[in-house]
């Protein structure tokens, strides 16, 4: 491995089978609560206040959501690229516009025993305000309309002389798939990367990036 090397990944999606939101969308809110997410599609608010709108709706007890997010699945082979990561000094940062709420009681182990970096918004339950999301304001990290900077987590890196490659499924991950040397792509970032012309690696699993890690 010639390049110093460094891995950024969404969560919601990538690590993730499908976001966190639309989970909690399907099983425990109704079509009204979606009308923050609406206005957001319409321009009329940023992605991190649809969230908080969205994410204020749920009132279910607290050992109920825990329970559910439990039944998440996650890539079964983000702990061998994390392994793998750590042990060829390869900085490996997650950045998700949601929460550590969840993301934590997902993966908290592997993010611990591995050294992973998470950049993302602050997650506080209860049932009575639902999930408040709390971004880090003292983050280089810090954007206002999302929360974190997907873009600025690979700038940075990039600035530190790495090559970055950058793996993600959707909206928010647009930008850094565009600041990033190499990417991996999935639904709605595949899309978008093949229509701007952006050269990008489809793929289905972490495999499909630790494969091509291991290759570099």
């Amino acid at each position: 491995m010639g390049n110093k090397w460094a891995l950024v990944s969404d969560f919601d999606g990538t690590v993730s089978e499908d976001d966190f939101f639309w989970y909690a969308v399907d099983h425990f809110l109704t079509p009204q609560d979606l009308e923050p997410w609406e206005r957001y599609m319409r321009g009329e608010i940023s992605h991190l206040a649809a969230m908080r709108g969205v994410f204020s709706k749920l009132h279910v007890r607290e050992d109920e959501l825990q329970k559910f997010i439990d039944t998440i699945y996650t890539d079964k082979h983000l702990e061998e690229t994390a392994a793998y990561c750590r042990k060829e000094g390869i900085p490996f940062y997650i950045a998700s516009a949601g929460s550590d709420y969840y993301i934590n009681r997902l993966i908290g182990k592997i993010i611990k025993k591995y050294d992973i970096h998470l950049v993302t918004n602050h997650g506080i339950y209860s049932p009575e305000k639902g999930l408040e999301l709390f971004p880090p304001e003292q983050s280089p990290f810090y954007d206002k309309d999302v929360g974190i900077s997907k873009a600025g987590v690979v700038r940075f890196l990039k600035k530190e002389g790495y090559k970055v490659i950058f793996a993600g499924d959707g909206p928010p991950d647009v930008l850094a798939a565009e600041e990033a040397d190499v990417v991996f792509a999935k639904k709605y970032l595949l899309e978008k990367c093949k229509e701007n012309k952006i050269n990008t690696h489809p793929f289905t699993t972490f495999g499909d990036i630790l494969k091509y890690l291991k290759e570099v």
